[in-house]
C-alpha cells in the first residue's frame, strides 16, 4: 500500500483482536521506519481518537481481509470473540458452563417429562420433540458447540427414525454453521416455522411444566416453541381428533400420525400460499372440479351415433338405452362447475374422438357395478395379474393401453419393449414401411434413449369395434428417461416421433391428460412441466417444490394437475395460469404415486412409508388416512369407475383394494398382519381369515415385517415375490395388475 506521495506507509506486524488476542498478517515484513508524505511531522499533537473506535475499525480491517482471502471458519470464530468484549474493546469475562444454553438438558427433562405423562397426552407431546430436537440441534451447531451438537444428535436420533427417517439422515453430516447453511433441509426448518397442533389441556401441561424448569433448560425450550414454532391450540369439543376416544384409541397405537397442517411449511391447510402476508394466509382459491363440457357438435353427433346404436342392438328389459346413458352421465357433468373449453385449448374433435366417446358410453352402461359395502362386507372385486420373469431386476416401470391389448415396459437397460397382452402376434398397420417387410410379432423393441426408462403412458384410447367409425386402439406411447428427455412413439410404426427435451436432469414421471394432446412430466430437477404433443416446447413450468417431482398426474377435467414430491408434500395447479392452488401436507415419506378420482372430487396419495391419504379438494383437507402395505413404497392407485373403490399396489408384493366412501376410522382399531409373500388372500370382512394369517405370522413378537391394517382395507392379494408396478381399473371395472418376479 502506497501513501499519496508514493513512500511506503507503516503497517504493523500484527492487530489485536478481542480485546487482547493478536493473530500475525500474512506474508508481512518489517518495512522501513519512515515518514510518508503529508503526515504530520514526529512529535506534532492528534488529536486523541477514541480506543474503542480504533478496535472496532481495526477488527474490522482483520475481518474484511480474512473473508476476502477465503479464511471462512477463522472469519466466523473472530467475529464471534469480537462480540464478546466491551465497548472499550476489553474482552468479557469468558462463559461458563452455567451460562451455556442448556440444549441438552432441557430437551433430555422434557422428553423424560413427556414419557412419564397421562397416556390421555402422551401422543400428542410426543409429536413436540421432533422440532425441539431439529432447533436445538441447529442451534448448538450454528454456535460452534460441534462436540456438543453431535452428541446431542447420536443419543436422540433414533427416536425420530421410523417418522423422520430422510430428515434425520439429511441432518446428519452438519456440525458447523456453513453445514447449515448450505443444507437444504436445514434452510427449509430455518427458513419456515414448524406449525404444531395440540389440544388445550395438553398445551397448558405443556408450558406449566417448562415454567417450573426454567433453570433446567425450560427457558431455552420456551424460547425454541416462541421463536421457531407456530402452537394452534384446539379445543376437544371442537377438533375430533383430540377427543377423549380419539385420545385414548391412539394412547395404545405406536404411532401418532401428524395431522395434514402439521409441520414444515407451516400453513393453512390446501392453502399454496406460503408468504408472510397475513391477509394471503389460509386463502383457497375456487376451484373448477366439474368435468371439462363437450363440444356441440361433438355432443349431438355422439347421441346420434348412439341412436342408431340402439336401433341396430335394443337394450335388454330393465336396462337403459345407450341414449339414456348418455343423458345421464351429460346430466351429472352438469351438476357441479367445469373449466370452459376456452380456458383449454384443444384441437377440433376427429371421427377418432367421435368413436371413443361412443364406445365409453358403451363401457359405461356394461360395466360390473360396484356398490358399496353391504352388511359390512366390502364389495367382490377381481384382479388379473400379470407377471413378468426372468426380467433379473431389468424392469423399471409398467403400462396398460386403455384397449387393454398391449403393455410397455420401461428397462434398466434404456430400451422399451411392448408386448400384446393376450399373447397374440401384434397386427401391423402398415406394410413395407421404409421398404422393409415387418414380421408380425408378440412384442417390439422401442429403442432411442440412452438412459434407463423411468416412465412409459399409453395415449388414451377404447376398445377397438369392428362397426367403430374410426379405429380406437392405442396408437401413442410416451416414455421418459435419465438421459433428460421425453419421447413419443407410434405404434403405428413402432418408430420415435418426436423428441421433447426442457428437463436438465432425469424425468422420473409422466402422464397424459384424459383427452390426449396434453401431457405432464415431472423430474429431479425440482419442476413439473405442460407438454402439447403438436409444440416442441413446454407450454407451463410448474415450480414450487424443494426436492424432486417424483410423480405426476391430471384432473379429470384437464384444468389441474398434481405433482408429488420427496418433500413430502403435493401440490395442485392450475393448468390455465401455472400457480399452485392447494397444497397438501401430512405425508411423512417420499410422496410416490397420485390419482385423482373419477368425480373429480378426492385424490389419493401415497408414500414410501406405507401410508395412503385422501384428500377432499375443495376445501382442501385430509379425509382419512389408510394403512397396510409395508414400507419400500406404493407405486400405483387407481380409482373405480363409481371413484367408491381405490386399488394399490407396491414393492410389498400385494395388491390391496380400499373402501373409499366408508368412514374415517383410528388406525389404532386395525389389527396387525404379517406381510405378503405367502400366497394367501388376506380379507377385511373375513374375521376368520385374519385370525389364521395372525396365527401363521406370530404376531406376538412383533416383527419387523408386521403392520397396522386400517378397517378401510376390503382385501389384499399377495404375490410371490412379485413387487406390482401397475395397477389400473379398466373402464369395465376389472383390475389389471402387473409385476416383476424377483426370487
Amino acid at each position: 500500500m502506497s501513501a499519496p506521495g508514493g513512500a511506503p506507509s507503516p503497517a504493523p506486524r500484527s492487530a489485536n483482536i478481542a480485546g487482547g488476542g493478536s493473530m500475525p498478517m500474512q506474508q508481512q515484513q518489517p518495512m522501513a521506519s519512515t515518514t510518508p508524505v503529508g503526515a504530520p511531522p514526529q512529535g506534532t499533537h492528534q488529536p486523541p481518537q477514541s480506543s474503542a473506535m480504533s478496535q472496532q475499525n481495526l477488527n474490522q480491517i482483520v475481518i474484511d481481509y480474512l473473508a476476502k482471502k477465503g479464511y471462512s471458519r477463522t472469519e466466523a470464530m473472530l467475529r464471534m470473540e469480537s462480540a464478546n468484549q466491551e465497548i472499550d474493546g476489553r474482552p468479557l469475562p469468558p462463559l461458563g458452563e452455567e451460562a451455556r444454553p442448556k440444549y441438552r438438558l432441557g430437551f433430555d427433562l422434557l422428553k423424560v417429562w413427556v414419557e412419564d405423562n397421562l397416556d390421555l397426552y402422551k401422543p400428542e407431546l410426543r409429536r413436540v420433540l421432533w422440532p425441539l430436537f431439529v432447533y436445538s440441534f441447529l442451534n448448538m451447531a450454528t454456535s460452534f458447540y460441534m462436540h456438543d451438537a453431535k452428541q446431542f444428535f447420536e443419543t436422540n436420533k433414533n427416536l425420530f427414525l421410523p417418522e423422520h427417517t430422510d430428515d434425520v439422515r439429511a441432518l446428519e453430516p452438519i456440525s458447523l454453521p456453513e453445514h447449515v447453511q448450505d443444507n437444504s433441509v436445514a434452510k427449509l426448518y430455518r427458513g419456515n416455522k414448524y406449525r404444531i397442533v395440540l389440544s388445550n389441556p395438553a398445551f397448558s401441561n405443556l408450558i406449566q411444566f417448562l415454567e417450573n424448569k426454567q433453570k433446567e433448560g425450560g427457558s431455552v425450550m420456551s424460547a425454541i416453541l416462541s421463536s421457531f414454532c407456530t402452537v394452534i391450540t384446539k379445543e376437544r369439543a371442537v377438533d375430533d381428533r383430540f377427543s377423549f376416544a380419539a385420545m385414548l384409541g391412539q394412547a395404545g397405537s405406536d404411532q401418532f400420525l401428524p395431522a395434514e397442517d402439521e409441520g414444515i411449511p407451516g400453513h393453512h391447510p390446501g392453502s399454496a400460499y406460503t408468504g408472510d402476508n397475513p391477509a394471503m394466509a389460509g386463502t383457497l382459491p375456487r376451484l373448477k372440479l366439474g368435468k371439462l363440457a363437450m363440444e356441440p357438435t361433438l355432443e349431438s353427433d355422439v347421441r346420434g351415433e348412439l341412436a342408431e346404436s340402439d336401433e341396430k342392438e335394443p337394450p335388454a328389459l330393465g336396462r337403459n338405452t345407450l341414449v339414456q346413458e348418455f343423458e345421464q352421465m351429460i346430466k351429472k357433468e352438469e351438476d357441479e362447475e367445469g373449466p370452459s373449453r376456452a380456458d383449454i385449448p384443444y384441437p377440433p374433435a376427429t371421427a377418432r374422438d367421435l368413436a371413443m366417446e361412443v364406445q365409453k358410453v358403451k363401457e359405461n352402461r356394461d360395466r360390473f357395478r360396484i356398490e358399496g359395502r353391504t352388511g359390512g362386507v366390502g364389495p367382490a372385486v377381481s384382479v388379473c395379474m400379470f407377471t413378468f420373469h426372468n426380467t433379473y431386476d431389468g424392469v423399471n416401470c409398467l403400462d396398460f393401453s386403455d384397449d387393454n391389448m398391449l403393455v410397455a415396459a420401461g428397462m434398466q437397460e434404456s430400451y422399451i419393449r411392448v408386448w400384446s397382452v393376450d399373447g397374440k402376434k401384434i397386427p401391423s398397420t402398415y406394410d413395407n414401411v421404409d421398404g422393409k417387410q415387418q414380421q408380425p410379432s408378440n412384442s417390439h423393441r422401442l429403442i432411442g434413449h440412452s438412459g434407463p426408462v423411468y416412465a412409459v403412458a399409453f395415449a388414451p384410447s377404447t376398445t377397438r369395434t369392428d362397426d367403430s367409425i374410426a379405429p380406437t386402439n392405442a396408437r401413442w406411447l410416451l416414455s421418459s428417461s435419465a438421459d433428460k428427455t421425453i419421447r413419443l412413439w407410434s405404434l403405428d410404426l413402432w418408430q420415435c416421433m418426436v423428441v421433447y427435451k426442457g428437463h436438465d436432469h432425469p424425468v422420473w414421471d409422466l402422464k397424459w391428460g384424459p383427452y390426449g394432446h396434453y401431457f405432464v412430466s415431472g423430474g429431479h430437477d425440482k419442476t413439473a412441466r405442460l407438454w402439447v404433443t403438436d409444440h416442441i416446447r413446454q407450454q407451463r413450468i410448474f415450480v414450487g417444490h424443494d426436492q424432486d417431482v417424483d410423480c405426476v398426474c391430471f384432473h379429470p377435467n384437464s384444468a389441474y394437475i398434481f405433482t408429488g414430491s420427496s418433500d413430502h408434500t403435493v401440490r395442485m395447479w392450475a393448468v390455465t395460469t401455472g400457480n399452485a392452488v392447494r397444497m397438501f401436507t401430512g405425508h411423512t415419506g417420499n410422496i410416490t404415486a397420485l390419482s385423482c378420482s373419477r368425480n373429480g372430487k378426492i385424490l389419493a396419495s401415497a408414500d414410501d412409508q406405507g401410508s395412503i391419504i385422501l384428500w377432499d379438494l375443495a376445501p382442501g383437507r385430509l379425509l382419512k388416512r389408510m394403512r397396510g402395505h409395508g414400507k419400500g413404497g406404493i407405486w400405483s392407485l387407481s380409482w373405480s369407475v363409481e371413484s367408491n373403490v381405490l386399488v394399490s399396489g407396491g414393492a410389498d408384493g400385494t395388491v390391496r383394494v380400499w373402501d373409499v366412501s366408508g368412514p374415517a376410522q383410528d388406525p389404532a382399531q386395525g389389527r396387525v398382519v404379517g406381510e405378503g409373500g405367502a400366497g394367501t388372500k388376506i380379507d377385511a370382512g373375513n374375521p376368520g381369515a385374519a385370525s389364521a394369517q395372525t396365527s401363521t405370522s406370530g404376531i406376538g413378537k412383533k416383527k419387523g415385517k408386521d403392520v397396522v391394517v386400517s378397517p378401510d382395507q376390503i382385501s389384499a392379494f399377495p404375490t410371490k415375490k412379485s413387487p406390482v408396478y401397475k395397477v389400473k381399473f379398466t373402464n369395465m371395472n376389472l383390475i389389471i395388475a402387473g409385476g416383476a418376479y424377483l426370487p
